[in-house]
Parts: structure tokens; sequence; C-alpha cells
């Protein structure tokens, strides 16, 4: 893992979006999701939740699996994190979830969805939620495909619709709505 650390900085909120890791932009920028698949991701929440990325980080707290970026692979793409790393970044999503008490958790991508449940297809779990329950506290988990723009996944059948159903689950859910209604407040002045 490649160091500095990206975080998404201190936001307080009942909504907690998980990534993968940073990718090599993410360090340069300070800020997760900062180059083509934060493009993507808040496009998303633009479309269906009428957030613009400056709405989405005040207002939804960002944390990934691991924090550092993992380099690269021999092939050129982003290396996944290995299960060691995984396991020596995984107490700071832990005390992040003592803290924060979120009501709704949004895993972006296969592995950080694997973080909460066994994941075949993508197929099975995008566009669903799952009630779930960590240290004695409920959640909902409403899980997202990883937005690279090196996978169709979300951008071809059924994958298309199944993000459609949930990010159209994500901005219905009560988590949201006090999210929502201050935007709305702000707007009108």
């Amino acid at each position: 893992m490649i160091p500095p650390p990206v975080s998404g900085g201190p936001v307080l909120s009942k909504v907690m979006l998980i990534g993968q890791a940073p990718g090599v932009k993410e360090p340069v920028l300070a800020r997760p999701f900062a180059w083509t698949a934060g493009r993507t991701l808040f496009g998303w929440f633009n479309q269906f939740c009428g957030m613009t990325e400056e709405e989405v980080r005040a207002r939804i707290y960002f944390a990934a699996v691991c924090r550092c970026f993992p380099g690269k692979t021999s092939a050129g793409g982003d290396r996944v994190p290995a299960p060691d790393e995984i396991r020596n970044c995984s107490s700071w999503m832990n005390d992040e979830f003592a803290i924060l008490r979120p009501h709704l958790v949004i895993p972006v991508g296969k592995l950080a969805i694997s973080q909460f449940m066994a994941v075949g297809k993508l197929d099975e779990v995008i566009g669903r939620t799952f009630q779930m329950r960590r240290e004695r506290r409920a959640y909902e988990l409403i899980p997202l495909p990883h937005p690279s723009g090196a996978s169709p996944w979300h951008r071809i059948s059924p994958g298309k619709q199944l993000l459609e159903k949930a990010m159209i689950a994500i901005s219905r859910h009560p988590a949201m709505q006090p999210i929502r209604k201050i935007e709305i407040q702000e707007k009108a002045f």
C-alpha cells in the first residue's frame, strides 16, 4: 500500500458510502472518488437524488475498505488489496461504525460489498436492500456496482436496470430524507 491515506473528511452522517481503495489520482487530489469513477458515481447521485458532488461529499460519510493506494498490477490496472491489507485497515471502518452508527450503508463495488456479505454475481445483490446488524446495531445495506470505466456492467442489461433500482432505493431511504430536506432549504435561500 502506498501512502498517504485518503479520507472523505469529518462528515457526521447516518449514511456511509464505502469504496474499495483509492486509485492513483485520489492521494494527489486528497479525496476519494476524485477521478473518472467519481464522476460516474456523482452522476448517479445527481440523476437519482438531485445532489451535486459537493452536496454528496458534504452530507455522506466516505470510507474505504483500504485507505491507501494499493499500487498497480503488472498489466497496469489498480491492484486489488490483499486479505492481510484489508485486515490491517479494518479497524478504521469498525471505529467509524461505532462512532457514526449509520442507518444506511452503501458499499460500492464487489470488494466493498464482500466485507458485508458473500457475493457471487452482482446481479444477486445490486438493486436490493438488505437488513444487517453489526455490534447489535441494525442498518440497511444497499450495494452499488463499481462506477469504473473499465467495467461495462452498470451500462448494459441487467446492470443498468439494477443500478437504477438501487439508486431509487437510496434516494427514498429514510436516512437520505434529512439530507435532501437540508438541500431543499439551502436552495430556497
